[in-house]
């Protein structure tokens, strides 16, 4: 496939209206794993996420396919709750098992909620290929949203697959505002969840659109992943993922998202290693 991705007049900051002050709740005690916690006493940990590499698959703007600089952001309607579908003229649908993503944006300096602050989110489908490159003609599994008032936002994806050399993961960037996205500011964080283990093996061997997943999630683990092995176990368990449901009826993910602002910005490269140097990092 040969089509690239292209600059619109129309983009992120058309979506901006029908989006700021939407209001969605999130359970950020459920997200922890502190739902049995006694009371409001019992303070969240708000371990400030590590800064990751955004892999050779972002669509931010900061690289290009076939000589084309590739930005989703400056697509209009990528500001949008359901990633599963392309966007912008674009009609593919990526197929696997649901997921919700119910997220939630605070200062990890005190846990505050970072309303209005925006967050970008892309992954691979369920056979490890990311729209924009693999797939240069469809732009799914990427989106934006804005944080309200309690700092929470939603998205509706698949999970993603598990390609050789790399944990199953989700790709983020956090920025202050909206606008701070679309005109190329820099993200005040950029990093990765990971998935449990549990949920992406049930996922993998119960839906056969996931063909090498269980293959490939039994060669890595998160210990060994060249990403997320030289994080802390603090860091490790504020990155997952907390996963509820069934490969029939689809999941639910929340997690909480600690930005520290006082953190050294890194620009990181995709790291070395993995059977697959092409994709390692991503």
């Amino acid at each position: 496939m040969t089509h690239d991705a292209h600059v619109h007049d129309l983009g992120f900051s058309h979506d901006l209206p029908r989006l700021i002050g939407r209001r969605r709740m999130l359970g950020i005690l459920g997200a922890l794993g502190l739902a049995g916690a006694a009371g409001p006493a019992a303070a969240l940990d708000c371990v400030a996420l590590p800064w990751e590499t955004a892999g050779p698959y972002p669509a931010d703007g900061s690289n290009a396919r076939s000589g084309q600089v590739v930005n989703a952001l400056t697509e209009a309607g990528v500001v949008r709750e359901d990633i599963r579908g392309s966007f912008n003229g674009r009609n593919g649908v990526a197929e696997g098992v649901d997921l919700t993503l119910e997220l939630s944006l605070v200062d990890a300096a005190g846990c505050g909620p970072l309303a209005g602050h925006a967050i970008y989110v892309w992954h691979c489908d369920a056979e490890g290929r990311y729209s924009l490159y693999d797939l240069a003609e469809e732009n799914f599994l990427r989106g934006v949203g804005i944080a309200d008032g309690s700092g929470a936002v939603r998205f509706r994806t698949i999970v993603p697959g598990c390609y050789d050399g790399r944990w199953p993961h989700i790709h983020f960037e956090v920025f202050r505002s909206a606008e701070a996205a679309v005109s190329g500011e820099a993200s005040v964080l950029t990093a990765q969840m990971a998935l449990p283990k549990d949920v992406s093996a049930a996922v993998y061997a119960g839906d056969v659109r996931y063909e090498d997943g269980t293959r490939n999630l039994g060669r890595i683990s998160i210990a060994r992943d060249n990403v997320f092995g030289d994080n802390s176990a603090a860091e490790i368990a504020q990155q997952t993922l907390v996963m509820r449901g069934s490969v029939a009826e689809g999941f639910a993910g929340t997690l909480t998202i600690p930005v520290d602002f006082t953190a050294e910005r890194r620009v990181m490269a995709p790291p070395p290693g993995g059977p697959k140097p092409q994709r390692a990092g991503d």
